[in-house]
C-alpha cells in the first residue's frame, strides 16, 4: 500500500495555484468534436485519467471498449457506441461492473439500438449489435437517478434521423451538468429547445468551432478548504471562470458561510477572509462533488450540519457516504443517514491532537483530496494517493508548490 504523510503546515501567504481543466466540460467537449463531420482541437483539456480514457476510446478501432472506473466515459461511450451501429463491447473495473446503467440502455433500445448484457441486467459489461432505423422520437426518463444519462442522450440526438425530444420525471439531480452539456451543443453549432422538463433537439449536424476547456471548479473547492482551514489571509486561483457553465461554481457563494471572499482581479480568483457565520443545513442536489470536502470541512470547524441530496453517492467510485462516515469517526466525526437528509457529527474537541490517521481512498480521488485540507492543522496520513489521477495528478505537487510539507512512507 502506497502512503504519504502530511505534515501539519499551511499554504504560503498569497499562494498562487493555476487549476486543470474541467474533466466534466473536456469529456462533453471531446464527444461533440468526435460527432462532428470535421472534428478539431480541444484547448487545455483536463489532464485527468478519465479524459484520457475518454481520448483513447473515441480514437480506438478495436471493437472491445474498457472505460476502466471512469463513469462519465462509460455513459458517453455507451450512447455514442450505439449509433455507431457496429458491433462493440465496453466494460470496465469491477466497481464500474455494480454501477447501474439500465436506464440509459432500456432509453437507447426504445429508440432502437440492440444492445445486450453481458453480465448481471442493468449493469456493465455491454454488447452492441446494431442501430437498424431509430423506433421513436420520444422518450421519457427519470432525472433523478444521473445527469449523465440525460447528457448522453442529448449529445447523440442530432444525429438521429428523427432528433429527440426528451421528457424528464422525477426531481432532477445535478441539473447544471446537463445545462453544461447543452450550452456546448449550442456552441458547436446545434439547436436545442428546452421548456421545463422536456427537451427537444431536432436533427441537425455538429460544426466544429475552436474550443477552450475552463479551469475545474471542483478541483477549486479543496483549495478553498485549504485556505479556510488556514490562518492565512490570501490565496489565488488561476484559470476559473465567473460566468461559468459548471455547477460547482457554487462553491465561491458556499464557502462564504465558512468566512471565505472570492475577489475577480483579471483572470484571478482572490480568495480573502471575513468572519465565518457557519451554516446549519446544506443541499448538494446539485453539486454532489462538493459533498466530501464540505463534510470534513464541517467537521473540522466543529460543526454539526444537515446534509441533503446525497442521494447519488452510493453510486459513484464508493459509497461515499459510508466511505466519508468511517473515516470520519477516526477523528470523532460520523455521517448518518436519516430518513431524507443526512446529519454530519462535527469532530469531537481536541480532534488536532489525535494520533495521526490513515485516511483510505476507497479508489476515490474526492476522498483523499477532501481531507487533504486538515493538513492546515494537524499531521495526515493519506492511503493511496495515486487516486487523485481520476481527475487531478498534480494535485500533490501543487500543494508542494504552495509549502505544504508531503513525505512519501
Amino acid at each position: 500500500m502506497t502512503v504519504i504523510h502530511l505534515h501539519k503546515s499551511q499554504p504560503q501567504e498569497a499562494a498562487v495555484v493555476n487549476l486543470p481543466g474541467s474533466k466534466s466540460e473536456s469529456n462533453r467537449a471531446l464527444l461533440i468534436n468526435a460527432l462532428c463531420p470535421q472534428p478539431g482541437t480541444i484547448a487545455n483539456l483536463s489532464p485527468a485519467r478519465d479524459t484520457a480514457i475518454m481520448q483513447k476510446l473515441l480514437a480506438q478501432k478495436e471493437s472491445d471498449y474498457n472505460a476502466r472506473d471512469a463513469g462519465t466515459v462509460m455513459r458517453f461511450m455507451t450512447a455514442w457506441l450505439a449509433i455507431k451501429g457496429r458491433p462493440a463491447t465496453i466494460t470496465g473495473s469491477p466497481r464500474m461492473l455494480e454501477r447501474p446503467i439500465a436506464p440509459l440502455v432500456e432509453a437507447l433500445q426504445q429508440l432502437g439500438a440492440n444492445i445486450t448484457y453481458l453480465g448481471r441486467k442493468g449493469f456493465p459489461p455491454l454488447q452492441f449489435n446494431g442501430f437498424e432505423r431509430q423506433l421513436t422520437g420520444h422518450l421519457h426518463i427519470d432525472s433523478s437517478l444521473s445527469s449523465q444519462y440525460i447528457s448522453a442522450l442529448l449529445m447523440i440526438a442530432p444525429l438521429l434521423p428523427e432528433g429527440l425530444t426528451l421528457h424528464l420525471t422525477g426531481t432532477p439531480v445535478s441539473m447544471p451538468y446537463i445545462d453544461m452539456t447543452i450550452s456546448l451543443m449550442q456552441h458547436f453549432g446545434v439547436t436545442v429547445q428546452h421548456h421545463h422538463m422536456t427537451f427537444t433537439v431536432p436533427p441537425q449536424a455538429y460544426r466544429y468551432r475552436p474550443f477552450t476547456v475552463e479551469a475545474d471548479w471542483s478541483a477549486a473547492s479543496y483549495w478553498y478548504a485549504l485556505f479556510a482551514l488556514s490562518d492565512k489571509q490570501q490565496m489565488v486561483l488561476r484559470g476559473l471562470k465567473e460566468s461559468s457553465r459548471q455547477g460547482d461554481r457554487v462553491v465561491a457563494q458556499m464557502m462564504q458561510d465558512f468566512g471565505v471572499t472570492s475577489t475577480w482581479q483579471g483572470d484571478d480568483l482572490i480568495l480573502g477572509k471575513k468572519p465565518a457565520v457557519l451554516p446549519h443545513t446544506q443541499d448538494f442536489i446539485n453539486c454532489p462533488d462538493l459533498a466530501q470536502t464540505f463534510a470534513v470541512l464541517c467537521a473540522a470547524w466543529q460543526q454539526p450540519c444537515t446534509f441533503r441530496g446525497l442521494q447519488t453517492l452510493k453510486i459513484k467510485e464508493t459509497d461515499r457516504v459510508a466511505a466519508l462516515h468511517t473515516e470520519l469517526q477516526k477523528l470523532g466525526g460520523s455521517l448518518e443517514e436519516k430518513q431524507d437528509h443526512w446529519l454530519l457529527q462535527p469532530f469531537k474537541n481536541g480532534w488536532q491532537s489525535i494520533p495521526t490517521p490513515t485516511i483510505a481512498t476507497y479508489h476515490d480521488h474526492r476522498m483523499a483530496m477532501a481531507f487533504a485540507p486538515l493538513v492546515s492543522q494537524r499531521d495526515i496520513t493519506i492511503a493511496e494517493p495515486d487516486v487523485v489521477a481520476k481527475s487531478y495528478p498534480g494535485f500533490w505537487q501543487d500543494l508542494r508548490n504552495c509549502g505544504i510539507e508531503i513525505e512519501q512512507l
